[in-house]
């Protein structure tokens, strides 16, 4: 996957794999606007850093929390599907 392009949303693919606890992460190259990653974890949970030092975790049932570049933090307890 290193190296791969996605036009449809501006960012390559830099890197990929699988942690001992069998977590999925990538890391992905969006130009002059920097690097980001992601990772799927086993838990059906994921999280993702941008470029701009935004963050977002989903816990895969129904919990979210999205940290904005300044720090602010903004919650969602909704209820899984």
């Amino acid at each position: 996957m290193p190296g791969k392009s996605n036009a449809s949303t501006g960012y390559s693919y830099t890197g990929s794999g699988t942690n001992s606890s069998g977590n999925h992460w990538c890391s992905r190259n969006y130009g002059t606007s920097g690097t980001g990653y992601h990772y799927s974890n086993s838990d059906d949970s994921y999280y993702y850093r941008n470029p701009n030092g935004s963050t977002y975790y989903n816990d895969g049932k129904g919990y979210s929390k999205y940290t904005s570049p300044s720090g602010d933090v903004y919650r969602s307890y909704g209820s899984s599907k």
